[in-house]
Parts: structure tokens; sequence; C-alpha cells
């Protein structure tokens, strides 16, 4: 038997060949990220033995870039080990002198896997796959519009810090119409009132009209604005309420899409109250097989929502953070999910109440619902059984059921 350890890399990997007694078989040797590279890993191998069944490979998941090298080898019949870089690591500090080179690397991860304490990272089915990089997208987008909207109102506390008044939201239709026109106390002032009122109601649809236009009016003439040339402020603006009106357009396009391909995925975790479509849909592509985790608690730690420990001697920390090592995607999914549980789930918002009275901070608590909504998603998706409240339930001690 033959262990290949491969070191990944953006443009290419440096591997070695080792027996099952951990002897280098020839030297390390490089490999360029393309098909011509790995024709070339292919004929390294079939050197030293033509029978692909006599090898096993291992290689870390580092970022995406064994993603390609590992569906090729799997192509052609390998067996293939993806493992976290932080197991690898743990083997490196067991080394008095520790070195952090391409060939020193690939070694330590053939030894990896020839040891056999490691935990594998497996590649999610292709619906999978596509609805968490959906998701993740959609992510981006919103982070990215809540960017552009703090930048917004840091440019219109400058050039008429008024307005942001004159709607119950900003960056809501009738206003973005108003600002991609005329942003600035200036600008407002010079536009005629029938213009105005004529952009007013165009965008409201005739729910606004010539009093809201002489509201503007009225707080452009008496803005406190900066005495300053507003000209460039005004660019800034209407290019950025663009950009979020695109964003918001192309967040609705991913949101249909993301509930299309989660809808042929029939899971029920949207049974649960506070997680629909968009939410279910990342928290199921970020956690993946959910065969692969035996126990809740170990679905807790891949989501990063655990408390991390800290002891030394007899002392014992009581007030752990969480040890947020797992998916950020997952536990902010989890996050929003909580807090509409708050308002919409009996059970979780009693939970909450509890907490809180006996004195838990507010974001303390918050982590323990996530906890808790956590195990309520395994045991749905681990039994594929549906939702039920725990206090609805006749006997909740009872299996696959959600308590």
């Amino acid at each position: 038997m033959f262990i290949v350890g491969i070191d990944i890399a953006k443009k290419s990997h440096q591997g070695i060949i080792i027996d099952s007694e951990g002897k280098p078989v020839g030297k390390t040797f490089k490999f360029k990220n393309t098909m011509e590279g790995f024709d070339n890993l292919l004929g390294i191998i079939k050197e030293v033995d033509s029978d692909i069944s006599h090898f096993e490979v291992g290689m870390e998941a580092t970022g995406h870039y064994w993603i390609n090298l590992y569906t090729r080898l799997i192509d052609k019949g390998f067996k293939v080990h993806v493992i976290n870089p932080l197991q690898s690591d743990a083997i490196r500090n067991l080394y008095l002198r520790k070195t952090k080179t391409d060939s020193v690397d690939s070694k330590l991860i053939a030894n990896v896997i020839r040891f056999g304490e490691y935990t594998e990272t497996r590649l999610t089915d292709d619906k999978l796959l596509a609805v968490r990089e959906l998701s993740r997208q959609r992510f981006y987008l919103v982070d990215l519009n809540s960017d552009l909207k703090r930048k917004v109102v840091v440019v219109m506390d400058k050039i008429f810090p008024e307005y942001q008044k004159t709607f119950s939201d900003m960056f809501g239709k009738t206003s973005c119409a108003i600002l991609k026109r005329c942003p600035s106390a200036k600008e407002v002032n010079d536009i005629p009132l029938d213009e105005l009122t004529s952009i007013v109601q165009e965008a409201s649809r005739k729910k606004f009209s010539t009093n809201k236009a002489n509201e503007v009016k009225a707080k452009a003439k008496n803005s406190f604005s900066a005495l300053i040339q507003t000209e460039h402020y005004s660019i800034l603006v209407k290019q950025m309420v663009e950009q979020i009106e695109m964003n918001e357009k192309q967040i609705k396009d991913l949101e249909k899409v993301i509930a299309e391909k989660f809808d042929q995925l029939n899971s029920k975790i949207t049974q649960i109250p506070g997680i629909g479509p968009v939410l279910g849909a990342v928290i199921v592509s970020e956690i993946g097989d959910i065969n692969r985790f035996s126990s809740p608690k170990k679905l807790v730690a891949y989501a990063g929502i655990d408390p991390s420990i800290k002891q030394s001697g007899d002392f014992l920390s009581s007030a752990n953070h969480m040890s947020k090592r797992g998916s950020p995607y997952l536990r902010r999914a989890l996050w929003i999910a909580s807090f509409v549980n708050l308002n919409h789930n009996k059970e979780i918002a009693e939970l909450y109440t509890k907490k809180t009275d006996g004195g838990k901070s507010h974001y303390r608590t918050m982590g323990f619902l996530c906890h808790k909504l956590l195990n309520i998603i395994y045991v749905v998706l681990k039994n594929n059984v549906d939702y039920v409240p725990y206090y609805n339930q006749e006997e909740p001690e009872q299996e696959k059921k959600c308590s």
C-alpha cells in the first residue's frame, strides 16, 4: 500500500509517495494545477505501481484549490482523503524543530493518512454545493449593500443632514428616486417644484405627491449642510444608490433561485419557526451531509457555537466565549433564525425569558438559543422527521421528537 501526500497551492502542488512504513518512494515532486500537471501526477504514480487500488491520496482542504484535483482523482478511481489543515498542524507541532516547507508538508500529510487519526472533509454533492455558493453570494451582496448604505448616510450628513428623517426608509423606492436626481440640499433648492413632484409621484405610484415634495423643499431650504462644494459628493451618492438598487435586484433574483433549488432538496427544516427557504438553504448547505455528525454536540462544534475551554491547573473559566471555529455563514443563519424565533416560537421565547430572568446577558442567552435551535435542526435533519414543538409533545423524551 502506498500513500500519496499532496500539499495544495494555487498554481502548483507538491507531492510525495510513501510506503506503509512511512519510507519515501523516490523524491518529492512538483506538478502544476493544470490538466498537464494532473497527467504528470498520474505518470509518477504509475511508475511506482500501475494498480491504482494500491494507492491512497491525502491532501489538505486549502481554500478551494483542492477541489479540482480531488474531483479528477475521484473520477479516475483513487481513494482520496481530504483533511482539515488544523489536524496536520497538530502533528507538525509535535516536532521540536518546527519546519514548514512544501516538501515537508506533503510528507506530513501522507503520514497523517498513514496514522489514520483524522477527520475527512467531504465534497458536498452538486445540488448542495450550488445552494451553498448561491447563499454565500447573497450574504456578500447583503453585506455590500449595508456598507453602501452606511456610506450614503455619511455623505448625506454633510450635504443634506435633514433628509434622513423625510422618509421612514431612506432607501425606499421614492427616496432613492430623489437621491439619484438631487441628493444635496443645494440641488433640491435648484430643482423646480413641479419636477420634484413628478419624481415623487412616479416613484411612489402617486402614494406621495406635492405635499411630500414641499416637505423635501422646506427641509432643503433650512438645511444645516456643510458650506462646501457638493458636486463630487452628489456624484458619490447617485452612484452608490444605483449600486444599492442593482444589488437589491440581484439579491431578489438570487433568493428566487435559492428557493427553487432548496425546494429540490425536500428538507423539512423550514417547518421550524424562524427558518424559511433562504435561511434553510444556508443551514442545510453549510452543514452538508448530516450523517457525518454522530451527535448534536459534534454539529455544534462544527458550527463554532460551542464554548471555548480555558483551563490551567485547578482553574476552569466559567465565562468562555463561542469558539467560532466553524462556518461563519452557518453561525450567522442560526443567529438570525434565533432572533425570529423569539417572536414566533413559544418554546424559544420561554427559554429566553428564563435565562435572562436568571441573570444571563442578552448575547449569552442568544448564544444558548442558537445552541438549542441547532439541536432541534439536528434531530429534524438526522431522522428526517417533522418538527414538533416541545410544548405540543405528549412524550417529550421519545425519540425522533424535537425537544
